[in-house]
C-alpha cells in the first residue's frame, strides 16, 4: 500500500459530487469501480488505510461529524481496529483508481440523448452541460429538460414575469388580465368619436373636451333622459324647450304640494300666487310652443333640401367609381403593353446577337459585379443569346457558372453547351451529335482555354427538346478560377469573353 497522505482540505472539495449513477457504464460493471458508501461509480476515488476506496465527497462527508467505522470492513468481517476506522487524515487520493474509473466507457444517462465517450469526457464536457438533462423550472418547478427551460420561461410558465407593453411595468402572466384592468397606459376608446389607443390616464380628461361623447342633458333631474353629444346639447335644448318646461313645472308643482302638508297662515294669498305663477308659465309654454312649430317647419325644409344634396352625391360617386373603373383598365392595359415592349426588346436583342454558323462569341461584362452575384447566391447561373448552325438548323446556347457548379462549385468557371427547341426541329437529325468546342479568350490572342467534347448520344442532353431547353452539358471544371483571381488576359475592362465553335460536318 502506498504512503499514506493527508486528505485535502474541505476547501479544495468544493463542488465534489457522490459517484457517477451505475447507467452510465457502457460495459459490464466490476465492483471495484463502486464507492463503499454511495455504491456508486467512484469520483476523484481516496483509498482509506483499510483498503477500500471512497469517492471524496463521501469520504469528507462521513468523516465530518467525527471517526466512523468502515462499514465494508464490518460487512466482509475484517474489522480491525485502528486500521478500520476512518478518520480525517487517513486517506489519500487513489489516482491510479481515478484514472482506471476516468479511462471506462460511458453513455448518457438522459433519455434520447445518443452522446458517448470516457468517464472523463462526461464529467468534463457533458455532465452539466446535457441539452437532455431534467431540471425543475425555477419559477413554477415544473420539470423539463434543459434544452425546453428557455422557451419554457419565456412562453409557457405560468409563472413568468412579463412586462407591460404600455406602461413597462413587470407583472406574473397568470394576473395578465387583472394588470389590463388598471394600467395606466392601456389603451382605450371613446365612446363618442372612436379615437383609439387613448393611454387610461388621460382617458378622463379626453371625454370633458370631447364634442362627440354622449352626456345626460341637464334636465335630466327633471325627468329628461335623453343623452346628446356635447357639441349638440345647445340643439337638444332648443328642440326640447317645451318638454323640458313641462318637466320643470311637473317638479316644482311636486315639489310644493310635497311641502303643503301643514295648515299655513295666508293660504288663500298664497293659492292667488300660485295660479298667477301657473298662468305666466302657460303663457310661456304657448310662446314656446308657436317657436317650435316655426323651427319644424324650417327642419322639415332643410330635411329636403339635405335629401336633394344626397341623391346628387350618390350620383356623383358613382359617375367617380366608373372613371375609377376605367382607369383601373387603362393602367392594366399599359401594364400589358410595357410588358409585351419589353418582351419585344428581349427578343431584338437576342436576334442581333444570333449567329448562323454555328460560331458564337458571348461578351459578359460587368463580370465582377456578375462574379459577386454568383458567390452570393443571387444570380448563379447566367444563359447566352441563342445561335444557330444554320437559318433552319440546331438552335442552342451557352450557360456559364461564374462561381462554379457541382464539382466545380467555389473552384472552377463551369461552362456548359444547351440544346434548345428550334422551330425547325422536325427537319434535323436526332439525336444531336456534332462536336462542340469551348473557349475562354485570351484578348492578347496568346493562349486562350479550351475545351472540347463530342455529344453522347444516349444522353437526354442531345436528344430533340420537348420543352424550350434540354439540360444542359458540358465542362464543370472548364477554367480554375485562381487564374482570373491573379493578373491574366482573359479579363480586360471589366469583360470576358466565351466562345463556343459546333462542328458542321455532315449537316
Amino acid at each position: 500500500m502506498a504512503a499514506q497522505e493527508p486528505s485535502p482540505p474541505p476547501s479544495s472539495l468544493e463542488g465534489n459530487k457522490p459517484g457517477f449513477p451505475k447507467k452510465i457504464l457502457a460495459n459490464k460493471l466490476q465492483d471495484k469501480h463502486l464507492c463503499n458508501i454511495c455504491l456508486k461509480i467512484l469520483r476523484r476515488p481516496f483509498q482509506a488505510q483499510c483498503g477500500h476506496r471512497f469517492c471524496s465527497y463521501c469520504f469528507n462527508k462521513a468523516v465530518s461529524s467525527g471517526p466512523q467505522k468502515c462499514s465494508a470492513c464490518i460487512k466482509e468481517d475484517i474489522f480491525e481496529e485502528p486500521t478500520s476506522i476512518l478518520k480525517k487524515g487517513c486517506a489519500f487520493p487513489d489516482n491510479a483508481a481515478k484514472r482506471e474509473v476516468e479511462a471506462l466507457e460511458a453513455v448518457c444517462i438522459n433519455e434520447e440523448c445518443s452522446w458517448t465517450g470516457t468517464i472523463k469526457e462526461y464529467e468534463a464536457n457533458h455532465e452539466g452541460r446535457c441539452d437532455f438533462r431534467i431540471l425543475p423550472c425555477p419559477s413554477c418547478k415544473e420539470l423539463l429538460r434543459a434544452n425546453e427551460l428557455e422557451r419554457h420561461n419565456e412562453r409557457e410558465c405560468p409563472e413568468r414575469t412579463l412586462n407591460c407593453k404600455y406602461c413597462k411595468e413587470p407583472f406574473h402572466f397568470k394576473n395578465i388580465k387583472a394588470h389590463d384592468e388598471i394600467c395606466p397606459k392601456y389603451p382605450m376608446i371613446c365612446e363618442g368619436c372612436a379615437k383609439k389607443k387613448i393611454p387610461r390616464e388621460k382617458y378622463v380628461d379626453h371625454i370633458k373636451l370631447c364634442t362627440k361623447f354622449r352626456t345626460p342633458c341637464r334636465f335630466h333631474v327633471v325627468g329628461c333622459d335623453m343623452t346628446v353629444e356635447k357639441e349638440k346639447i345647445h340643439d337638444h335644448e332648443q328642440a326640447c324647450s317645451y318638454e323640458h318646461l313641462n318637466l320643470l313645472l311637473h317638479f316644482i308643482m311636486g315639489i310644493k304640494l310635497s311641502g303643503a302638508g301643514a295648515p299655513v297662515q295666508g293660504a288663500s294669498v298664497g293659492a292667488a300666487l300660485e295660479l298667477r305663477h301657473c298662468q305666466e308659465l302657460e303663457l310661456k309654454v304657448s310662446t314656446f310652443e308657436n317657436i317650435v312649430c316655426v323651427l319644424n317647419r324650417e327642419m322639415e325644409r332643410s330635411a329636403t333640401t339635405m335629401e336633394a344634396y344626397n341623391r346628387q352625391h350618390r350620383l356623383d360617386q358613382d359617375k367617380i367609381e366608373i372613371l375609377n373603373n376605367k382607369v383601373r383598365q387603362l393602367e392594366r392595359t399599359v401594364g400589358l403593353r410595357d410588358l409585351s415592349i419589353v418582351e419585344m426588346e428581349a427578343k431584338m436583342r437576342d436576334m442581333s446577337a444570333a449567329t448562323y454558323d454555328g460560331v458564337f462569341v458571348w461578351k459578359i461584362s460587368d463580370f465582377s459585379k456578375k462574379r459577386q452575384d454568383a458567390v452570393a447566391g443571387r444570380a448563379p447561373a447566367m444563359f447566352s443569346p441563342a445561335f444557330y448552325t444554320n437559318k433552319y438548323g440546331y438552335k442552342m446556347c451557352l450557360r456559364i457558372y461564374l462561381n462554379g457548379d457541382g464539382t466545380g462549385r467555389g473552384t472552377h468557371l463551369s461552362l456548359f453547351f444547351v440544346v434548345m427547341r428550334g422551330h425547325s426541329d422536325a427537319l434535323l437529325k436526332w439525336p444531336f451529335n456534332q462536336k462542340v468546342t469551348l473557349m475562354l479568350l485570351d484578348q492578347n490572342n496568346r493562349e486562350h482555354i479550351i475545351d472540347a467534347f463530342r455529344p453522347d448520344i444516349s444522353s437526354s442532353s442531345f436528344q430533340r427538346p420537348v420543352s424550350d431547353m434540354n439540360i444542359a452539358s458540358g465542362c464543370p471544371l472548364f477554367c480554375p478560377l485562381s487564374k482570373l483571381d491573379t493578373k491574366n488576359s482573359y479579363i480586360r475592362d471589366d469583360t470576358i469573353f466565351i466562345k463556343a465553335i459546333v462542328d458542321l460536318t455532315g449537316l
